[in-house]
């Protein structure tokens, strides 16, 4: 058996498993004989990250969930292969990520980004049950809270287990977060509520789906918020802004003409 490289008690993660970067953060939670990822990542990386739970002694029998932290493609692309691997492991998400990846849609999940040339494989799959804020998924004793932390995307979950927040695409530890766009159903004032909801709470560890896992650090949340809040007025960020000041500026200078020396 190869050695288990923990991150924190009880938990895995593939990337830092594997010593190398297989594509998005994949969690490995586990207790007594029962264990659950969340996420899978790129159906490209799937037969080595089989490989490295079978070389760590998990029976792949004993997976009782697969999880969706959300609907994009770049986190659920071997979702269906995994459940042929994994025949009593339960797939679980968000009833929109369910609705999405039921239909194989396409322009949200990221599955098809026309300008950029991106087309990728994404086969349709039915979730075994839907899972939101409230629920709890255990694994051996061991519990995780569900909480929906939309922003990113409308689907985008996050897990509390313990000091611990999987936190998904929310915040990274660089201070970015996950992209906004309208295509993809991000939403603004909620992503900001999402940031806030993590910064009031006494996590002090934040695993996220993409890059290092990191402390939790309030004024860096803050910071973030702050740039946020920036961002629901500015025509940068099109439809997914709340308001453009500008055009309000336009409209008394309409009425008053234009005025060189103030221009």
């Amino acid at each position: 058996m190869n050695s288990r490289t923990e991150v924190f008690p009880h938990v895995i993660e593939m990337n830092y498993q594997a010593r190398r970067r297989l594509g998005c953060c994949v969690y490995l939670v586990h207790d007594q004989n029962e264990w659950m990822l969340i996420d899978i990542g790129y159906d490209d990386t799937l037969d080595d990250i089989v490989r490295l739970i079978r070389g760590m002694d998990f029976p792949l029998a004993n997976c009782r969930y697969l999880v969706a932290t959300h609907a994009d493609v770049d986190h659920i692309q071997a979702l269906k292969r995994a459940r042929e691997l994994m025949p009593n492991a339960k797939v679980v998400g968000h009833p929109h990520a369910a609705k999405l990846l039921a239909e194989g849609e396409r322009i949200e999940t990221y599955a098809e980004i026309a300008a950029q040339g991106i087309s990728l494989t994404m086969e349709p799959i039915q979730f075994d049950s839907t899972i939101d804020e409230g629920d709890v998924l255990q694994v051996g004793e061991k519990t995780l809270d569900v909480w929906h932390t939309p922003g990113h995307a409308p689907a985008q979950l996050s897990f509390r287990m313990g000091d611990l927040l999987f936190s998904g695409d929310n915040i990274y530890r660089d201070g970015c977060v996950g992209n906004i766009d309208a295509h993809h159903g991000s939403d603004i004032p909620a992503f900001i509520r999402s940031l806030q909801r993590i910064k009031e709470s006494d996590v002090k560890w934040l695993l996220p789906s993409h890059g290092p896992i990191f402390r939790k650090d309030d004024a860096m949340l803050q910071k973030t918020i702050d740039r946020l809040e920036q961002y629901q007025h500015m025509a940068d960020f099109g439809t997914c802004a709340v308001d453009w000041p500008l055009l309000d500026e336009w409209d008394d200078e309409l009425v008053s003409g234009f005025d060189p020396q103030k221009a």
